[in-house]
């Protein structure tokens, strides 16, 4: 059964509305694909745009990064924030170029972020934002030391106000362009990703683990 999470005056999609999603586990499915959500917040008058990891478990995401960056020494004021993250599936090329576009998957994600000061979600947290990028690396790793540990912060943003928008399939173009000699249609775009390429100073030298060499995303 579908989770619906009534869109908010602020989440509610005005262009294009019928691309509009507000369906939770829909959401939660793109989130989980991206690797990179950009976080907006404001600082002194300022709007500052970060690209970050992020990693998900359940209604919650969290945010990592240098316990003395702008974006973190901000957020853990539980300021407010905007975190969004979009996946590119292709190219539309249409007959004329004021209706070309592309074919996506966006999530918009609003609230207050709040600092883990909990050790034990910490850690757990880190451990969750490497595998969602690569799952299975983090037991293969050195685990982070304590010197590590406080020079990183983690934010824990509450997934309660959101928005999805989603467009898909061919060119949708004015009628009377239609008869217009041109190639229409749309160009698939997707995240490959290609032979692992070992360190220089591997060493000993050892196989690629099997994660790395058949790293599939989406």
């Amino acid at each position: 059964m579908s989770d619906i999470n009534p869109p908010t005056t602020r989440t509610r999609l005005v262009r294009e509305a019928d691309r509009a999603v507000y369906d939770r586990a829909a959401a939660y499915a793109i989130l989980d694909e991206g690797f990179i959500c950009h976080v907006g917040f404001v600082s002194d008058s300022q709007p500052f745009v970060i690209p970050t990891s992020y990693g998900r478990r359940d209604d919650n995401l969290y945010i990592h990064g240098s316990a003395a960056s702008r974006m973190l020494r901000h957020l853990a004021q539980s300021l407010p924030v905007c975190v969004t993250v979009t996946l590119l599936d292709g190219l539309v090329l249409a007959r004329s170029i004021f209706n070309h576009s592309m074919n996506y998957r966006s999530v918009v994600v609003l609230g207050n972020a709040v600092l883990v000061d909990d050790p034990a979600e910490k850690l757990d947290a880190l451990r969750l934002l490497s595998e969602h990028i690569l799952p299975g690396r983090w037991n293969d790793s050195r685990q982070p030391n304590e010197k590590e540990l406080k020079a990183t912060s983690v934010l824990r943003l509450p997934i309660n106000e959101f928005s999805a928008k989603v467009r898909q399939g061919p060119p949708i173009d004015d009628e009377a362009d239609y008869a217009f000699p041109t190639w229409a249609g749309v160009i698939p775009l997707e995240t490959i990703a290609g032979i692992p390429i070992n360190d220089p100073r591997l060493d000993p030298p050892r196989e690629a683990p099997e994660y790395a060499k058949n790293y599939k995303r989406g």
